[in-house]
């Protein structure tokens, strides 16, 4: 025998095995203990107490559904006091709205001999209503006859408009993320996807519409970089993070992206104690294509009229050049001719009249050259800045639209995926390459060639971006490869205004860059335009 002493100090492990033991024994046992209990330790005031201190309403009814007894909680839920409710039917408490299919099925389960549950409206003393979690269970006596109901409800109202409540929030926030026009995706942190709204499922298949689900996250992550990486696996979230997607192509996209860390808890019973935690990241992906075109549009407006005045700027220089070399020459001429006939005094003195109409010749000359000179427009320079090759041919193709389509020609635009930025003055670089383009399209053009197809190309290599313009006009001879580029050199007639100046600008800009253009000899039919440049 246990003193009272040894028995409190059964070990949690022994209360334990205890509580699994008895947890065991089949109904028959049960029953037989509680009959024993009842027999020798509990008198039926035990019982009686217990069942009118129990925390949920009980009655007992006829079977007529006639209350015999009710409890406290009864009266507690209802309203209506034991003395009240005695003697009256259980349909007091009915509310009439309930449907009769409900009270179909409670009273054939009855019939039956079996236990009904379910839920029903009630109506309390006061007419407010409760939702009532209701259990009725028939009583059978030992010849297995119904003598009794046993009915037990407890108001579910606060719980059921908890369920409600988190249901609709539930639909909200589903409606709310279906709807969105930002794509939403939770990961777990094995970036595997939980949960993805229909924007998200779009996204996916625009980054890689031929290929699968995770080859499609495996580019969005690759796009995200370190902010992603950093994300995962140090749960620090990221903000306005701007990535593009077929940089410089017919489709480019933009996006900005946020990432979040949440930790969520684990939902299993075994974990209610030391509630184990995991981390899920959240993206948000906002396109923003279209201001970014809105935006472009406005700065394509702002360099064409840069390249404008840089065209006439530099127009006007070489203008300018040209008649100080024009001019440049005779006055020499002049002075030549002043040395010579001043060295010879025996046939012209000093004031003679030729003498001196050459003196103001050469006077006029000089002060015309020096005019000339300080008129010449100053170059402006541009300030450095890191600039994607794909952007600027995108901006040239905008640019030279309305000329390709007036004379026919198919553009093929081949960008690479991803290109170094390199160090660049943007609106002398879109001006280079806009030559090179209209040259090629007047080249097709002109020779009157059916299939006019324009491709640029673009690639890394080592250390350089090349871009190609390759067209299907007639080509250009071997002998003028390298004589193209000599300022005032043109192969266009002269009612066409070949300046001869284009090509010599471009190889000024593009060696300004401390790169090359060349023309690839090995392409034929047509011509190919090379054009190479250094990136850090």
């Amino acid at each position: 025998m246990r003193t009272p002493e040894s028995q409190s100090a059964k070990t949690g492990a022994e209360e334990e095995a205890s509580y699994d033991l008895s947890s065991s024994l089949d109904s028959a046992s049960n029953k037989n203990k509680i009959f024993s209990i009842s027999n020798t330790d509990l008198s039926p005031e035990v019982f009686h107490q217990a069942v009118e201190h129990a925390p949920v309403a009980i009655s007992i009814t006829d079977l007529q559904a006639n209350i015999l007894y009710a409890n406290r909680a009864f009266s507690k839920v209802t309203g209506y006091s034991s003395d009240e409710v005695i003697g009256k039917n259980e349909s007091i408490l009915s509310n009439h709205t309930t449907p009769r299919l409900a009270y179909q099925a409670l009273w054939g389960r009855l019939l039956q001999k079996k236990t009904w549950s379910g839920l029903l409206v009630n109506r309390r003393k006061d007419e407010s209503l409760y939702l009532a979690e209701l259990s009725v269970a028939p009583v059978l006596n030992e010849a297995e006859d119904v003598v009794y109901y046993l009915g037990m409800h407890r108001d579910s109202s606060d719980l059921h408009e908890l369920e409600q409540r988190v249901n609709n929030l539930s639909q909200m926030i589903s409606t709310v993320i279906n709807s969105s026009p930002i794509a939403i995706a939770l990961l777990d942190k094995a970036s595997n996807i939980i949960l993805m709204n229909p924007t998200f499922q779009k996204l996916v298949t625009d980054l890689a519409p031929d290929k699968s689900l995770e080859d499609a996250k495996e580019i969005l992550f690759h796009l995200l970089g370190e902010d992603y990486a950093t994300l995962k696996a140090d749960g620090i979230g990221f903000h306005s993070h701007e990535v593009t997607f077929a940089e410089g192509g017919p489709n480019q996209r933009w996006y900005v992206c946020n990432g979040t860390a949440i930790t969520l808890e684990d939902e299993n019973p075994g974990g209610f104690f030391n509630q184990p935690e995991s981390q899920h990241n959240l993206l948000t992906i906002d396109d923003i294509t279209e201001f970014r075109k809105r935006q472009q549009d406005s700065q394509l407006n702002a360099l064409k009229a840069l390249i404008a005045e840089e065209e006439l700027a530099h127009a006007t220089r070489e203008t300018f050049n040209g008649a100080i070399h024009s001019l440049q020459g005779p006055v020499n001429l002049i002075g030549a001719a002043l040395t010579m006939l001043e060295r010879r005094p025996e046939k012209f003195s000093q004031d003679d009249p030729v003498l001196q109409a050459l003196r103001d010749a050469q006077t006029a000359g000089n002060e015309a050259l020096e005019n000339l000179i300080s008129s010449l427009p100053v170059s402006q320079e541009q300030t450095k800045i890191p600039v994607n090759i794909n952007e600027v041919v995108r901006n040239v193709i905008s640019l030279s639209t309305q000329k390709l389509l007036a004379h026919g020609v198919v553009i093929d635009w081949q960008p690479a995926k991803y290109l170094p930025t390199i160090a660049s003055r943007e609106g002398k670089l879109v001006s280079a390459f806009r030559n090179l383009v209209d040259n090629a399209i007047e080249a097709m053009s002109d020779s009157h060639i059916v299939n006019r197809e324009l491709i640029i190309r673009t690639s890394s290599d080592k250390h350089v971006v090349r871009v190609e313009i390759i067209d299907s006009g007639p080509g250009i001879p071997e002998q003028l490869r390298f004589k193209i580029f000599e300022p005032f050199f043109s192969t266009k007639t002269p009612h066409k205004g070949g300046r001869g100046m284009g090509l010599s600008m471009v190889q000024e800009t593009i060696l300004e860059h401390a790169g090359t253009v060349t023309v690839n000899n090995k392409h034929t039919p047509g011509c190919c335009m090379v054009v190479e440049i250094p990136y850090c």
